[in-house]
């Protein structure tokens, strides 16, 4: 009986585990500079999460570049090859950024235009807190989805390349291509 009691325990704590684990998916970013971990929010930003994990399932994110690195404000991918060849997911979500969520160092947030809800598949690292990115009185802000877990050297190595202006891209161009070579759910 008692050995039925701990079994129980033991399979109750796992399916637990299990759900928190599909609560909040977990992300693998490898680049050419070392790989990061990323935590999603999808109870807070869930459109956003959900188009994100479409977009890793495809593999949209692999041999894509971080484009913009502005040190001690935030690095950005998900535009650009090393070619300078744009992608475009084609898809837009909705703006979801009064989730109480704020764009402070180690969180992930989507870029978009002035458009509020025209965020599609680049996203970016906040290197620092940047309140000004979020929304304020009910106006739309940048949509945090989730935060770096895993990997902050990273970040830094990244936020901390020479960069310049290459074919019309801002100064912002790390010179030497800084690749993600694969991003996987974990």
């Amino acid at each position: 009986m008692k050995h039925k009691l701990i079994l129980t325990i033991f399979l109750a704590s796992s399916m637990i585990s299990s759900a928190n684990a599909d609560a909040n998916p977990q992300v693998l970013v490898e680049t050419n500079l070392g790989s990061f971990e990323l935590v999603l929010y999808p109870e807070r930003a869930p459109a956003t999460v959900d188009n994100f994990l479409k977009l890793i399932e495809s593999k949209f994110y692999d041999g894509l570049i971080f484009h913009r690195v502005i040190a001690n404000f935030m690095v950005q991918t998900g535009g650009f090859d090393r070619n300078l060849k744009y992608y475009d997911s084609e898809n837009t979500v909705t703006n979801e950024s009064l989730n109480g969520l704020s764009n402070k160092t180690g969180s992930i947030a989507m870029a978009r235009t002035e458009d509020p809800d025209s965020a599609s598949s680049q996203f970016f690292i906040n290197v620092r807190n940047n309140a000004s990115l979020n929304s304020k009185r009910r106006r739309p802000g940048y949509t945090v989805f989730g935060k770096v877990t895993n990997g902050w050297e990273v970040i830094k190595r990244i936020e901390n390349s020479k960069t310049a202006v290459k074919m019309g891209i801002s100064e912002a161009l790390p010179l030497e291509p800084i690749i993600i070579l694969r991003a996987r759910r974990l």
